[in-house]
This record gives structure tokens, sequence and C-alpha cells, in this order.
């Protein structure tokens, strides 16, 4: 048996590292690449992602993994070895059921997808685009039926993303939250908005990325193992638990735009950075979800950083950045300006009220491209649509609207956006657990003391990677299962004292 699992744990380090060359190539795309470099990265992602599939399917590691099955059960269920070979058996499961043609065709088309949307966004051109999205949607359709007997298309693809999880189950869970969200969007946008212009000043770009840079250093971005660099979508991805790159994005009239970019990606970076080391090469050195996985980029972001006590400490640092423009803005006035509620376009900059309205938009659309009822051809029209309907207000062009995201131009359709809202109501319930056992968490923040939170969220959260699946994780972390109400309690006892009836 130990022969064996060092047999499996040697074949898993191969898939590891072509998926870590896989995702070094996506990241230099996004942010140094030549644009005439994408035709060769296409084949060159489609390559790996081929290799490493093959290395995934191979027979042998299906041997391997049904020699290794009887150890299981001589093992506690949350045991390394015993989750390391039941992760191995999901995954060769699930790879075998995919054939590698369909996968290199898949990232090839992706890569040039990718580009044309790179160039088709700021053209305000979707016609331009629209070809490869009708591509897309049937190479995502196709996934889907590789895995028969489902209840709901979209079930396989949200199940990449959110284990065990299904479309009806989302569904329940929107429009619950759709419930509390929309009267309280209503009752907020008929108040008077708060001034805006603390933060849409001239901010210069090079002492936004230093200032960001040295908040995140703050919290625990660790630069010997981390780097941030820019792109057009800020993103993280990991190359080694050693290697964890992230992007921003700079908006020299809006000081909110890389501020928070950069404290959300770094909470992704440190769930990364916050892995056990010794999982390094295997399956288990990953996030348990993407939900998991934005649940720390949105509590970095929005329960700490747009928190008063945050500001209370931090703002003076701010100020002495940019004096010129800050030196006689009160921090009251700044912490309404970076917590203001609006009817607005964009799903990136959207404030905590209404951003998962925009993720509920884009879901919704998702289901119904996949079910059929609604054509590629349409959905600019449906997009807008949807947003006069449930956010008031409609985009005046696509280059805001369905050409904002770059997630259907570079993954597939189905599966992804939900896992926002999801990270979102994770956030809110790991907040409330990690006060129940440190009640001075807010007057640690206020001091600038992030110890105990980050010591909560690397012991429940980042040290076990992907060895639970994100309902085992939530209830094992918080003592109860995954519910809706601390998000809802959050935001309305945070937004109820900003914008007082």
């Amino acid at each position: 048996m130990p022969a064996d699992l060092d047999k499996l744990k040697a074949r898993l380090q191969e898939i590891y590292d072509l998926e870590a060359i896989a995702s070094l190539l996506s990241w230099d795309q996004s942010t140094y690449m030549p644009p005439e470099g994408s035709s060769a990265r296409g084949r060159q992602l489609a390559l790996t992602a081929t290799l490493a599939h093959e290395r995934l399917v191979d027979p042998e590691l299906g041997h391997l993994l049904d020699d290794l099955e009887p150890l299981t059960a001589d093992l506690p269920y949350d045991s390394d070895d015993s989750s390391l070979i039941r992760l191995a058996r999901r995954d060769f499961d699930r790879a075998t059921r995919v054939p590698a043609d369909h996968l290199s065709e898949f990232y090839q088309h992706l890569s040039e997808s990718y580009e044309v949307w790179r160039q088709a966004r700021p053209e305000d051109d979707f016609q331009r685009v629209r070809p490869y999205l009708e591509k897309t949607l049937d190479m995502s359709r196709a996934y889907a039926e590789f895995f028969p007997g489902y209840e709901h298309i979209a079930d396989p693809l949200i199940d990449v993303h959110e284990y065990g999880m299904k479309a009806s189950r989302v569904r329940t869970w929107f429009s619950e939250l759709r419930q509390a969200l929309v009267p309280m969007v209503e009752r907020i946008t008929q108040q008077p908005e708060p001034d805006m212009s603390p933060v849409h000043q001239h901010f210069p770009a090079a002492g936004q990325l230093e200032l960001g840079l040295d908040l995140v250093h703050q919290i625990g971005f660790d630069p010997q193992r981390a780097r941030q660099d820019k792109s057009a979508h800020p993103f993280m991805t990991r190359i080694s638990l050693g290697d964890i790159r992230m992007t921003t994005r700079v908006k020299e009239d809006d000081l909110t735009e890389s501020l928070f970019s950069t404290l959300h990606e770094t909470g992704h970076a440190l769930y990364e950075l916050g892995i056990d080391p010794a999982y390094e090469g295997t399956p288990l050195a990953t996030a348990s979800s993407s939900g998991v996985h934005e649940s720390q980029s949105r509590l970095w972001e929005n329960l700490v950083g747009r928190s008063l006590p945050y500001w209370e400490h931090t703002y003076p640092q701010l100020q002495a950045a940019f004096p010129d423009q800050l030196r006689d803005v009160p921090l009251e006035a700044f912490y309404r300006s970076i917590n203001r509620v609006q009817r607005s376009l964009i799903r990136t900059d959207a404030d905590e009220v209404t951003y998962n309205l925009h993720v509920m938009i884009r879901f919704d659309l998702e289901l119904d491209l996949l079910e059929g009822r609604l054509e590629v051809r349409h959905l600019p029209e449906a997009w807008r649509s949807r947003y006069k309907q449930d956010l008031g207000i409609e985009p005046p062009d696509d280059r805001d609207g369905v050409l904002q995201d770059v997630h259907w131009y570079s993954g597939r359709i189905g599966g992804g956006f939900q896992s926002y809202t999801i990270g979102n109501i994770m956030s809110a319930q790991f907040m409330q657990a990690a006060k129940s056992e440190f009640p001075s968490i807010d007057d640690d923040l206020g001091r600038g003391d992030f110890s105990h939170l980050s010591q909560w969220l690397a012991e429940h959260v980042h040290r076990p990677g992907r060895k639970f699946t994100p309902e085992e994780l939530v209830e094992r972390a918080t003592g109860r299962p995954l519910e809706l109400e601390p998000y809802i309690s959050y935001l309305r006892d945070k937004f109820g004292a900003l914008y007082p009836s």
C-alpha cells in the first residue's frame, strides 16, 4: 500500500505540474503576452490540457486507485491519505467521461475567443465575438452531455465549481435572496446618495499601486510567495503554493477600483498561501470550491475592507499617501463614499447590496442559453431587458452590457457565476463564526491587528485545502450547514445604519 500511494502521488504530481504550466501561460496571456501570440498560445494551452488529461485518464491510474480503495476503509474520513484517494478517484471518474479531443479543441477555442473579446469589448462589437460565443455554448452543452442522468443541463457545469450543487438549489437560494434584496435596494436608492467626490479625484496610478501593496502586506500578503501585476480584468492564479500571481487594474479618477480589487484578489491569494504545504503537487492543494474561494476574497474586500473599524486604523495611511486629495476629507465622508448603494451597470463595480442581482441576471441568462430558450444572437437584447427589469437601468451599449464580463469568452457558459453569490453567503457565515470565537475582531481591526481573524480563517478554511466538500467545510468551520440568514442580517445591519429610514 505505501508503495502504491507513492506511485499515485508521483502520477498526480505530473498532472499538477502540467496544470501549473497552463496557469502560467494563461497568466502571461492576460498580462504581458503580445496580442499576436494568441494563436500559438492557444495551441500551447491545448497541448498542456491534452497532456494533463491523458495522464488523468490513464488506465494505470485507475488500477492504482482500485488497489488503494481498500485502504480508505481503515483510515479516518478526514485523514490526508484517505482524502487524497477519494479526490483522485472523483477527478479520475469525471475526466474519463470527457474525450481528450473535446478538451483540446475547447482550450484552443477559448484562447482565440479571449483575444477576440479583448479587442471587441473596447470597440463595442458584439457581432465580432458572437460566433465564438455560439461555439462556446455548443461546447458547454456537449460537456454536460458527457454526464447523462442530470436533473438540469447546468448541473454538470455547476458541479465543476461547486461539488454536489444543483441548479434547483441555486434557484431556491436566489429566489429567497432576491426577496430580501429588492426591497432593500428600493428603500436605499430613494434616499440621497453620499458625496462621491472623496474617491473621484485624481489619484496617480503609481501611488495607488504602492499603497495597495502596503495595505495587503499588513494583512498577510507574502511578497516572497506572491506578486501583483495589472490586467484588464483582475484575477488570481496559483502556479504553486509558493508562487501566487494576482492582478489589479487602476483608474486614476476612481480610488476604489484598484484599492478594492487588490483587497479582493489578496483574499484569494491568502487562501492559496494558507493551504497545508504538505498537499503541494496533489488534488488537495487547491480550494474546496469556487464559492469557498470567493468567500475569502469578498470577506477581505467587504466585511473587512469596507468596514468602519478597518478604516479607523487605515484611513490615516490613505491620507498620508494622498494628502492633497484627502487631507480635509473626514473619515465618515470617506466611509460613506466607499459604501454607496446605487443601481449600476457593471458587476465588478457594484456595491454589496446590488451585487448579487448582477449575478442572478447572469445565472438566469446562462440557464436560458443552455436550455435553448435564448439564442446567442438575442443575448444583448435579453441582457438589456433584464437590467431594466431587475435594476431599473439599461446599458447604452454592449461594452458595458453583455461584453463586460470575461467569463463567457474565456470559459464555459454555465456553472461559474453562482459561485460569486455563494461566496458572499459563506463569507458572512465564516465571519460570524470567527467573531463567536474571537469577539474582539472588530476592535482588533480598529488597531490594525488581523491576527485573530487570520488565525481562524487559516485553521478552519485555508489549511484543509480541498480535503472537504464545500458544505462539509462550512459545517465543520461554523457548526451549521450553509444558510442565508447570516448574510442577509449582515447586509440589513450594516446598510440599515448607513441608510436609516
